[in-house]
């Protein structure tokens, strides 16, 4: 059952066409990853998603509702992690969570989620003095607080050195482990390969493909390249569809 159906998704900004033609779905349990270069309209598609956004066309359902329409009942659904999230720098990690929780009417146990996320020994860190990568611990938690079916992660892994960014991976599958199905937006090919099971590639705002990443990488033709890897065949792609 697809728990996310994008049909001909256009958004636009003044004289600026963000989101051409995008259509894909999301079927329960996957890790679904969105890929493609800067300003390929990858944020405005989730952002539309989320109910952040407003679609100039097209449709958008999630768990068959309308993110505009019903957006309360929508955001009762989805645990966000934005590409750019940030708390106040007081903050500490159990007050945050605490807060959270407070905003959904049946929240998952932040204690027990602060733990499995190995938050617990900074419970009383501010937020200001945790770690690139238990920033982004606590960042999967908040998303997680609501006790969501759909979490979206927007480039989760930026920034971190690369220990950090394979501890982030194991998280990923442990919130997929949980039973929350995952959109995760990545620049990073070997994190898509690693951890998706579906990949949308969009350029210049149109889907350029949808497939496993063993599909794309069996079908890339790289000229002059023998063993082609998933960053040779996605790159090869949104240059095919960036020229339409």
């Amino acid at each position: 059952m697809a728990v996310i159906e994008v049909t001909n998704l256009q958004k636009r900004y003044a004289d600026h066409v963000a989101v051409a033609d995008v259509s894909f779905s999301v079927e329960a349990g996957e890790i679904f990853g969105i890929v493609g270069p800067n300003g390929a309209g990858k944020t405005t598609t989730v952002e539309c998603v989320e109910g952040l956004r407003a679609p100039d066309g097209g449709s958008v359902r999630v768990l068959g509702l309308d993110p505009i329409s019903d957006r309360a009942a929508v955001r009762r659904q989805l645990g966000i992690q934005l590409q750019e999230s940030q708390l106040p720098d007081r903050i500490r990690v159990w007050e945050a969570l605490d807060l959270y929780s407070s905003f959904y009417p049946d929240p998952a146990d932040w204690r027990a989620l602060m733990d499995d996320l190995g938050l617990a020994a900074k419970r009383n860190t501010p937020f200001a003095k945790l770690s690139g990568g238990q920033k982004q611990r606590l960042s999967i938690a908040l998303a997680l607080v609501g006790n969501p079916s759909v979490a979206i992660l927007d480039e989760l892994t930026t920034g971190l050195d690369p220990q950090a960014r394979r501890d982030t991976w194991e998280l990923i599958r442990q919130v997929r482990a949980r039973g929350v199905t995952v959109v995760l937006v990545t620049h990073f090919m070997d994190e898509a390969e690693r951890l998706c099971d579906r990949l949308a590639v969009i350029a210049a705002g149109r889907v350029v493909t949808v497939d496993t990443p063993a599909n794309l990488i069996a079908g890339a033709d790289v000229p002059g390249v023998d063993r082609p890897t998933l960053e040779d065949a996605v790159l090869a792609l949104t240059a095919a569809g960036s020229t339409r």
